[in-house]
């Protein structure tokens, strides 16, 4: 009697154990599948076009434009050009420069026909920074920015060559104007979002300074000389009550 007792109780002991081990089996795939559903998908970034190489005719892009005027007027863009802000010009990040692009307003239909000249703009989620004749044409002006498709063109024919820089030393211009530098990303962004500049752009720190606070610095312009970016500072200062220039 006592004997079946006791394998009777190794028998029950054993059911628990087997019971308890494929409990924790379920529970672990579980986990497991749960873990995988909430893993995303890697983010799909949109390749540059290497400056050297000519933009596809045809290609299209669609995004938000900005336009940009006064105070970069008559200073020097990223190609070296004098920014003329009565011509049709425009600034892209990727597109070489000399590129025409037909950019078309979506929301009323209007489009004009731009060539790129400048590097910009920084604000994530925009694609061009035009000119304020070409954001007129396009009648978003008042608006500051508008919903846009670009496409590459053949260059109109009645457009003159453009003139080789007498200093080509302007193209390898690097600098631009720290608006303010900030440990709290938020308080950076506010300052950005508070600039009268469609290229201002909060940088974040960079990785390998490790020695460095994190600051979050609020940066305007974009390659330019240092009589340029001397000039902006005066401008940024208008808004800020300092500003200093660094070099890219």
């Amino acid at each position: 009697m006592l004997r079946r007792l006791i394998f009777a109780g190794r028998a029950h002991i054993a059911r628990m154990l087997l019971t308890s081990a494929l409990t924790l089996m379920l529970f672990a795939a579980g986990c497991a599948r749960r873990s995988a559903a909430r893993t995303p998908a890697p983010p799909s970034v949109p390749a540059s076009v290497p400056a050297s190489v000519p933009a596809k005719i045809g290609s299209t892009e669609t995004g938000v434009a900005s336009w940009y005027g006064v105070p970069y007027h008559g200073r020097p863009s990223a190609s070296g050009e004098i920014f003329d802000m009565e011509k049709l010009t425009a600034a892209h990040r990727a597109l070489p420069f000399q590129t025409w692009v037909e950019v078309t307003n979506l929301s009323n239909g209007k489009h004009v026909e731009v060539r790129i000249t400048d590097r910009g703009p920084f604000v994530p989620g925009r694609i061009i920074d035009l000119s304020l004749a070409a954001a007129r044409q396009l009648d978003m002006v008042g608006a500051g920015t508008a919903r846009v498709r670009l496409k590459v063109i053949v260059p109109p024919v009645d457009q003159p060559p453009v003139k080789a820089l007498e200093n080509p030393s302007t193209v390898a211009a690097r600098y631009a104007v720290q608006a303010g530098a900030f440990s709290d990303p938020a308080r950076a962004e506010a300052l950005r979002a508070a600039l009268p500049f469609s290229d201002a752009r909060v940088v974040e720190p960079r990785a390998e300074r490790r020695g460095d606070p994190s600051l979050w610095r609020v940066v305007v312009g974009h390659a330019l000389t240092v009589q340029a970016a001397t000039a902006l500072a005066g401008e940024v200062e208008k808004t800020t009550g300092e500003a200093i220039v660094i070099k890219e």
